[in-house]
């Protein structure tokens, strides 16, 4: 199984973490936006073009058999369109896991980090719809514009970044949230400095195992053995923290630059 996956950046590498722990017998070929990056920042418009190049690149380098939009801000630009125009691909967007958030909260508050862009986006607010309907929850959404960028620069660890979610999770603190949606693949990033600014333990829910999981049952439905050697490709369009990357993925097969 030939296997795509993409970002605006090195986020949905935590995507790609999800995959080696429960595929095998693939290749896998990342792609990290980084020429274009932030998604979360730029038009729904503009977040469609890029997919649509990007999965174009996909399939005429690589053949692909799947496609992950390792990404929340281009799920909801543009999966629906990816699905129209290639209907026999297997294709799996990421969405925030508001279900199994209000599943695990027990004090029936819950946070959603978010990207400006997926917080206004029409899948988020259609899924928030259903979903608080049916559950008495009370949700405190924060859009975290800058912290992706800061992520790509290494700045994990910096005071700025610090500072930044001190500010966006001192009321969610203070109003006893106990479980956090991180809706961005690169949020996990920072998942250690989020729970340490919480100052207790927290539920904090990503989605790259879900993923991993729908893919598995997907290609099983097409006939895919699960078992052999997993290889990993990492691409860029632009510069890209190499130190990132080697957190993240304990082996890669190739690295390169790409134009698209």
């Amino acid at each position: 199984m030939r296997v795509g996956v993409f970002d605006s950046g090195l986020g949905g590498l935590t995507v790609v973490q999800a995959l080696s722990r429960v595929i095998k017998g693939a290749d896998i070929f990342y792609i990290a936006d980084t020429k274009n990056a932030p998604y979360g920042e730029k038009t729904p418009t503009q977040i469609l073009q890029y997919s649509l190049d990007i999965t174009a690149y996909f399939l005429k380098e690589h053949q692909i058999d799947a496609l992950i939009i390792a990404c929340n801000t281009a799920t909801s630009a543009a999966v629906k369109t990816l699905r129209e125009k290639y209907p026999k691909l297997i294709i799996i967007g990421t969405e925030p896991g508001i279900k199994p958030a209000l599943e695990k909260t027990m004090s029936g508050k819950v946070g959603v980090l978010a990207t400006p862009a997926t917080l206004i986006g029409e899948k988020y607010q259609d899924l928030v719809n259903v979903l608080s309907a049916k559950e008495d929850v009370t949700l405190y959404e924060q859009a975290c514009p800058g912290l992706v960028e800061q992520i790509e620069q290494g700045e994990i660890e910096s005071k700025k970044t610090y500072d930044m979610l001190e500010k966006w999770l001192k009321p969610m603190r203070e109003n006893n949230v106990d479980t956090i949606v991180l809706g961005c693949t690169h949020y996990p990033l920072v998942a250690h400095k989020i729970e340490e600014i919480m100052q207790r333990e927290m539920n904090l829910i990503h989605t790259g195992d879900a993923i991993a999981k729908r893919l598995l049952l997907l290609a099983d439905q097409k006939g895919h053995q699960n078992r052999g050697e997993l290889h990993l490709c990492i691409m860029s369009t632009d510069r890209i923290d190499r130190q990132i990357v080697e957190q993240l993925t304990s082996h890669y097969d190739c690295f390169e630059q790409i134009k698209i």
